[in-house]
């Protein structure tokens, strides 16, 4: 099944957000929403094969500071962990990140759609919930600390480790030492033993190139996306039916984190998976796909909701 590699992009007040169909057009509409310091092209081909293959129809979409998306200038906001923990006003907020989705949607003619956010994504895609919640037909997060932790409190979902490690990863911007970064990053979010080589993120790596991108180099632009500060309410006002994945081994997410998730949302469905790591490598890929299938049929098995603005 071939992906479709014609960017488009939607305008959120001067921010161009770019994005793609990956695939399934007449299906059901799916926006993906990738994590911190990623661009869309870290999304798997074969994860999204098998979300068109279980009858989606695939659009994923570069955040701000990302890939081909706008990128913001440059100001002091030191390294991401700082950045989430500092006071200083943020480059832009919480709220202007969930609206780049929506102008996505705007911009398909998409009135709701289905979204699944992994990592940051799935904090992303929680607050395009609460923020918007008649565009969101189910929310599905995987390895995602909740919306409603801020500041301090998000450190306690958080194993330091994997970041005393990301900060001593130091590779030269050349190909190869794009691909040996990249494996280091893939390697250090893998659940521990999970054996991650070059087949699993050439994909990603070449396409980034392809495209003149290395969002996983921008500490600077991950500092900005992690510092944008949230003013919206809180997960209890998500309507959205919401499944939360988590996989068992995360070396980065504690588990606490998406038990906490799923228990602030009204409904909301918690599976954890045992050996699942932070990265999604392709032993997930089906399991996943099948789960967000599971859980629009759900939807479409239910009366509609009539939203009021």
């Amino acid at each position: 099944m071939r992906r479709v590699d014609m960017p488009r992009f939607a305008d959120n007040d001067g921010v161009q957000i770019a994005f793609e169909d990956l695939g399934g057009a007449g299906g059901d509409p799916l926006l993906l929403v990738m994590g911190l310091g990623t661009s869309r092209f870290w999304w798997p081909d074969g994860l999204v094969n098998e979300l068109v293959h279980h009858g989606f129809h695939v659009v994923a979409y570069d955040h701000r500071d990302a890939g081909q998306s706008t990128h913001l200038p440059d100001r002091r906001v030191g390294p991401p962990i700082a950045a989430l923990l500092r006071r200083e006003p943020p480059a832009y907020s919480a709220e202007d990140l969930a609206d780049d989705a929506i102008t996505v949607l705007d911009t398909l003619g998409w009135e709701r759609a289905h979204l699944f956010g992994h990592s940051m994504g799935g904090l992303v895609a929680q607050r395009i919930a609460i923020r918007h919640p008649q565009r969101v037909h189910t929310l599905t997060t995987s390895s995602a600390v909740p919306s409603d932790a801020k500041g301090l409190s998000v450190l306690r979902y958080l194993r330091l480790a994997p970041l005393v490690r990301f900060a001593r990863l130091h590779h030269p911007q050349t190909p190869q030492g794009n691909m040996a970064l990249a494996l280091a990053v893939a390697r250090i979010l893998a659940a521990p033993g999970q054996h991650i080589d070059e087949y699993d993120v050439r994909e990603f790596v070449d396409k980034e190139a392809a495209h003149q991108v290395a969002s996983f180099r921008d500490q600077k632009a991950q500092s900005r996306q992690i510092g944008a500060k949230w003013h919206g309410g809180p997960l209890a006002r998500i309507t959205a039916p919401t499944l939360v994945l988590h996989g068992e081994r995360d070396p980065l997410l504690r588990v606490s984190a998406a038990r906490d998730l799923a228990a602030a949302v009204p409904g909301a469905h918690l599976r954890t998976l045992p050996g699942v790591g932070h990265f999604l490598i392709g032993d997930v890929w089906a399991t996943y796909a099948d789960e967000l299938r599971a859980l629009a049929d759900r939807v479409d098995d239910q009366p509609s909701t009539v939203y009021e603005d």
